[in-house]
């Protein structure tokens, strides 16, 4: 009995938390096009990229230099 009092709250926690994880995003590039993404990108990795998944599950890699703004979806 006092396990299923334990483990009962610790799942609701873990439920509360990963449904805060995920942020989706838009991702406006120089050229207008955007895109809609199912988490928060990835910034600038170390070659000069940013990569991030879109709605679709397609993951997309564009030269941060392109990407003009990233705000969360309204």
């Amino acid at each position: 009995m006092k396990l299923k009092l334990l483990v009962l709250p610790a799942v609701v926690a873990a439920s509360l938390m990963l449904s805060g994880c995920s942020t989706p995003s838009v991702v406006t590039l120089q050229d207008g096009t955007q895109y809609i993404t199912k988490d928060a990108p990835k910034t600038k990795s170390r070659d000069g990229f940013c990569e991030f998944e879109d709605i679709s599950g397609k993951t997309i890699r564009i030269k941060a230099d392109e990407v003009a703004t990233v705000r969360p979806e309204e």
